[in-house]
């Protein structure tokens, strides 16, 4: 079993009497166990049971819970994955870290205006990020005034008159910046959006920047829809599934629920990634009482540890086999008919594929040609096969070629638009893909764009907007002097920490609707405004009554989401009320959107999605069906709306990222206490640490190859280009990974991700290929 070595720790390294003292090494106590447990289990439940007990007491937090992804429930604030159906849901459909996200969000804890009168910026900057999650949920619209240290109250109408101002005083709309997270409802983003494109600007970056844009960029060049071919179902009939740079026990755990009943039938289940994770090698559900007393169900029958980096030339391996398998067995292997009908650039990509050769594939993917070959005789035998992903594949200079060799893997064998088979984008944020369908993109078709004009009788901006790295790049230039944030922890999920922060300083204002206090509203413009908001949990009434909301998963599906709790504070607004109430204060009677009247029935928004979307026409009947409805999928019925006509294979060379002596290729990770920038606490269970953030893992001979030792203090050195960046004070523990790599956890390490190194295609930060020096901290002095 993979994980960490388990090993006691000292403040020096030993002298050995007689020899000569060697150099002072600093070294730090990290508590290092490896968990033989299985996945979930006994673990989860208690872990469940001590953060819902802590946030909202027993029988609140219990009640609460089983309305999470219930019919007339909640949808989870947590990830993508989507809910059985209707009539095959579980009373507790959730998961542990689900009830993290639930429990963070309706804790009874409460940031109110005498906690910012009692501490200054400057010292909440001084406290960590699981510190400043723990305080709760923030309950009054805040004002931090030019040149002061502590945030005042401000009222509602006195904010927006605000934030009006700085825009309606910029030069141009685009100055302006409009960032959206993943948790924005439908109805919210679609406003969102069109308030933005109203004011005359498409800068409207997102959190699909920093995760899924490469895949929606590479499935969109080769099988015309940007988003994932598949429905939970089709788990129920894959004969094989591919599980690559993803870790679903920590990201995604409902997902492993899908897993065991796939692994349980006989479906052969392949885990590659540089780590092994412990979800993807035994799993117990906790509502299954033979899985908690016989140690779960084995998932991943074969783990194939790829290179950070090296999963390019991994599917070039696997392709060359399935080749030579078909050459073997003339038409008994490739899909010629579905290759023929459906697809162009086959004679091209074997062409190719035929000139690489196997020592370079084996070089660059850090995979015997054994095991490549046993993972591609799995692909061969099975007739449907699902193949699945993360941020191990996107978040790479090459992230959208890593999608893109999955697609040709996927074509090989006719494995899109049949039961059992197809592309599946494991998205992380539970409406992540709905707010881009909303229009929350700062490159729309000119179909959309036609469209939501005729709806609302204005000429919409053409010009492609900023995205993440533009916007930062943009702010740090002073060619954008306003930041406004519908929800998210800007400043610590993007890329090159200091170099954001910087950017967002130099900003007039700064402005955040959230639920929580984060460290985006620790680092501001000259002036900055915390607008709090109802969360998913919590019921929303407006001007006609009560209001649901609506999200859409990862395989897009539809449906509702009824909040339940009292809001944590009168004070809060819905956002669709704060947009419609930004909206007003920016146009004034000059607005030619009755903005109160969509924000008084919610049902007004949908029919407005309706009139502009494809897809969800007749949206509010639909959606009031058990379960919603599905969105079409064009290349899930083989119909592939690309440059050809046809499904694309493609072509892409093997990346090389080539590392001097003394360097690593590091990747960001999370633990199992955080999702996304939160952090619910400072332990990562299934990897063994515990009580410690800053750790980086490393393979054993690295260790002793760089001369470091087990828990030394050390300093990671980004080196992109002619720059360097600096992270102090890491702790090494040694860990099962391919030499030459490393991992992290992010936000920490994010301070190493050059802003300038991001994908080709798509511009998602490269947080999973950063290089890196290990040295003894101190040991690089000021550049």
């Amino acid at each position: 079993m993979s994980g960490p070595v388990e090993k006691p720790t000292s403040t020096a390294v030993e002298q050995t009497h007689g020899e000569p003292a060697a150099p002072s090494v600093e070294t730090a106590e990290v508590d290092v166990r490896p968990y033989h447990h299985p996945a979930a289990g006994f673990g989860a439940i208690a872990s469940t049971v001590k953060q819902t007990m802590h946030e909202m007491g027993l029988l609140r937090g219990t009640l609460t819970l089983l309305k999470v992804n219930q019919v007339n429930g909640f949808d989870c604030p947590g990830c993508a994955w989507p809910e059985p159906g209707a009539d095959h849901r579980s009373h507790a459909e959730f998961c542990e870290n689900g009830a993290k996200a639930v429990a963070a969000e309706a804790t009874t804890r409460r940031v109110t205006p005498d906690f910012f009168r009692e501490w200054s910026v400057p010292r909440l900057r001084e406290q960590s990020d699981h510190w400043l999650e723990a305080q709760g949920r923030l309950t009054h619209p805040m004002l931090l005034p030019p040149g002061a240290a502590h945030y005042v109250p401000v009222s509602w109408d006195n904010a927006f008159d605000l934030v009006a101002h700085e825009l309606r005083a910029l030069g141009s709309p685009d100055e302006a910046i409009f960032y959206t997270s993943g948790r924005t409802s439908n109805e919210a983003a679609f406003l969102y959006q069109l308030f933005v494109r109203l004011f005359g600007t498409n800068n409207m970056p997102d959190c699909s920047n920093m995760c899924h844009e490469s895949s929606g960029v590479g499935l969109g060049d080769t099988i015309g829809v940007g988003k994932g071919t598949v429905s939970l179902a089709d788990f129920e009939h894959a004969d094989a599934i591919f599980v690559i740079g993803q870790n679903p026990g920590t990201n995604h755990p409902r997902m492993l629920s899908a897993l065991e009943a796939a692994a349980r039938r006989g479906c052969h289940i392949i885990s590659v990634n540089p780590l092994q994770e412990r979800a993807l090698n035994r799993f117990a559900h906790p509502q299954d009482v033979r899985d908690l007393l016989t140690g779960g169900t084995p998932i991943a029958e074969l783990f194939v540890p790829v290179k950070i980096n090296g999963d390019v030339a991994l599917l070039k391996g696997i392709m060359k086999e399935i080749l030579a398998a078909e050459r073997q067995r003339p038409g008994r292997v490739l899909d010629h008919a579905f290759i023929a009908e459906h697809t162009s650039g086959f004679d091209e990509f074997v062409a190719a594929l035929d000139a690489v050769s196997w020592d370079e594939i084996v070089a660059h993917s850090g995979v015997a040609r054994d095991l490549i070959h046993r993972a591609a005789q799995v692909y061969i035998a099975a007739d449907r096969v699902i193949v699945c992903w993360a941020m191990g594949l996107t978040q790479h200079r090459n992230g959208v070629a890593n999608i893109r060799e999955v697609v040709n893997l996927l074509l090989l064998r006719g494995n899109l638009g049949k039961p059992g088979a197809g592309a599946c984008p494991v998205r992380g944020h539970s409406n992540v893909q709905g707010d881009r369908t909303m229009g929350i993109f700062e490159r729309p078709s000119a179909d959309f764009l036609d469209r939501l004009g005729r709806a609302f009788s204005f000429d919409p901006p053409r010009a492609h907007g900023h995205d993440v790295v533009a916007a930062i790049k943009a702010m740090h230039e002073g060619r954008a002097h306003v930041f406004f944030a519908m929800g998210g922890n800007f400043h610590s999920a993007t890329p090159d920490t200091d170099y954001t922060a910087e950017a967002l300083r130099r900003c007039r204002l700064t402005a955040h609707v959230a639920t929580k206090l984060n460290r985006a509203h620790l680092v501001t413009g000259r002036q900055a405004l915390i607008l709090p908001c109802l969360g998913r949990t919590e019921h929303d009434t407006q001007a006609t009554g009560p209001q649901f909301v609506t999200v859409e998963d990862s395989m897009s599906a539809v449906h509702a989401s009824h909040g339940g709790l009292e809001p944590a504070s009168e004070f809060l607004l819905s956002e669709p009320a704060i947009v419609a109430r930004l909206a007003r204060a920016v146009f004034g009677r000059e607005s030619r959107v009755d903005w109160d009247a969509l924000v008084a029935d919610y049902d007004r928004i949908r029919d407005r999605i309706a009139e502009v979307i494809p897809g969800f026409e007749d949206f509010n009947r639909r959606v009031r069906r058990p379960g919603g409805f599905v969105l079409p999928n064009n290349a899930a019925a083989r119909k592939f709306v690309t440059a050809t006509g046809k499904a694309r294979f493609t072509v892409q060379p093997i990346p090389r990222i080539e590392l001097a002596p003394g360097q690593l290729l590091m990747m960001t990770i999370r633990s199992h206490d955080q999702y996304n920038t939160t952090v619910y606490g400072l332990d990562d269970r299934y990897r063994g640490v515990y009580h410690e953030r800053r750790v980086v893992f490393m393979n054993a001979l690295d260790i002793a190859g760089l001369g470091l030792v087990d828990r030394q203090v050390v300093d990671l050195i980004g080196e992109f280009r002619d720059e360097r960046r600096v992270a102090p004070r890491f702790i090494v523990v040694p860990y099962d990974i391919p030499r030459g790599c490393a991992a992290t956890y992010f936000p920490e390490a994010n301070v190493l991700v050059p802003v300038d190194d991001f994908a080709d295609g798509s511009r998602t930060p490269a947080s999973k290929s950063v290089v890196i020096r290990v040295v003894p901290t101190g040991a690089i002095g000021p550049q």
